[in-house]
């Protein structure tokens, strides 16, 4: 189901890793977040959770929370297919991101 949400992709140079970005259009956090990834030249790809519809997020969410066994709160960023992120801690995005 995850794979069938309209995200947007953002060109970057820096492709050594896989980021998908699960965000709210209004949070400061999710817009840090992004200016991180801007910031270090990263290719990603996000969408915005309060721009689709409530079972949709309400589905997404729980496929999250299963495959990554963390709960969901917003930045929530795949990494690679394997890792995530929640929230957004700078030292956690740099740590995990290697920059």
């Amino acid at each position: 189901m995850l794979d069938t949400l309209e995200y947007t992709k953002v060109e970057g140079e820096n492709k050594q890793h896989r980021v998908t970005v699960y965000a709210l259009s209004t949070c400061g956090f999710c817009k840090r977040a992004m200016a991180f990834l801007d910031t270090h030249k990263f290719e990603y790809s996000y969408i915005y959770m309060d721009k689709v519809p409530l079972e949709t997020k309400t589905e997404a969410k729980k496929i999250l929370k299963d495959r990554y066994k963390q709960d969901v709160a917003f930045p929530f960023a795949v990494v690679d297919d394997r890792e995530s992120l929640v929230g957004f801690i700078e030292a956690d995005w740099k740590r995990t991101l290697e920059v």
